[in-house]
């Protein structure tokens, strides 16, 4: 981590007296523990610390403590704003309308945009998680147990369990000493990754009922009306394409979730020697190379069309 920017760094959260903290929409594991696990530790320095995720917290994470301090909208001064685990601006929904440009961005996805007025862009970490626990290590301040519960399930999530192809020593060393601050991986594994409702299980029904493959690339949909009728309360896959990426003969695969405001969520994930993410920028997205993901408006069809036509290219 370059020393001249995690000194910079320190020097504005040590001044700062009353800070926001944002992560983007419909957000996963990461982004929900990245944003509890700095907070607990910026609030333990005597910060005020504001929380704040458009979208709220996903049921399968309201485990983690500090859940009850996590905002739908920001209100007031801040003397520092700081976005995490947001490839762009545009990720993290209006938040920023009345903010502007954020002081601090911390994120870890190769597409990130460099949006902030100071940006902490560390493509080799598997989570943003990864890079906030050496951050906090470099910086000297403590890591209570919630904090390290909240940082491992940001590592666990987006490593899936430590399984994805970018999970690195580092990953498992970062890991451990969460370990030994008090998290317990088994737990935080089976609470993130494994547990889910019935109504989850019911809305895989869904979108398993209508997977198509053509050669190496399998895809599904699900509307507005599959989630209504098992009574989903997301606006997520329930990880629903992490299912279909274990589909034997497959390369890459596309989900795509109608929302309510005309649009639709699309996420790709691949193996590796592909990159989703080149197909997902063109769609104004982003991610990773083996797993993007992207919003756009339209009709659900046509937007089906257009996606699958751009990977498929990728895969001949």
């Amino acid at each position: 981590m370059n020393e001249q920017l995690v000194k910079q760094i320190g020097t504005r959260l040590e001044s700062a007296h009353r800070l926001l903290l944002i992560s983007h929409l419909r957000p996963d594991g990461d982004a929900v523990g990245s944003l509890l696990g700095l907070g607990h530790v910026l609030q333990s320095a005597g910060k005020e610390v504001n929380l704040v995720l458009e979208d709220g917290v996903p049921k399968s994470f309201h485990h983690l403590a500090g859940v009850d301090q996590v905002y739908r909208e920001a209100a007031g001064v801040y003397d520092l704003v700081i976005v995490l685990d947001s490839s762009d601006v545009s990720r993290i929904g209006e938040v920023l309308d009345e903010y502007g440009q954020p002081d601090l961005n911390i994120d870890h996805h190769p597409t990130n945009t460099q949006f902030g007025r100071i940006n902490l862009v560390e493509t080799g970490a598997v989570a943003t998680a990864e890079i906030l626990y050496e951050l906090i290590r470099e910086l000297e301040l403590p890591i209570s147990q919630p904090a390290a519960e909240a940082l491992l399930t940001g590592l666990i999530t987006d490593s899936l369990g430590f399984r994805t192809n970018n999970t690195t020593p580092k990953s498992f060393r970062t890991a451990a000493a969460l370990q030994e601050l008090g998290a317990d991986p088994s737990y935080l594994h089976w609470k993130a990754l494994l547990e889910r409702p019935l109504e989850a299980v019911l809305y895989w029904g869904q979108g398993l009922s209508k997977v198509q493959k053509e050669d190496r690339l399998v895809w599904t949909t699900l509307t507005l009306e599959d989630r209504e009728k098992v009574g989903y309360p997301g606006r997520d896959d329930a990880d629903l394409v992490n299912v279909l990426s274990t589909i034997s003969e497959t390369d890459v695969c596309v989900i795509f979730i109608e929302q309510k405001n005309g649009s639709t969520k699309i996420s790709w994930r691949a193996q590796e020697g592909f990159d989703v993410a080149e197909v997902a920028l063109k769609f104004g997205g982003g991610g990773h190379k083996p797993a993007a993901g992207a919003t756009v408006k339209g009709e659900l069809e046509q937007i089906v069309a257009d996606v699958l036509d751009e990977t498929k290219k990728i895969l001949s």
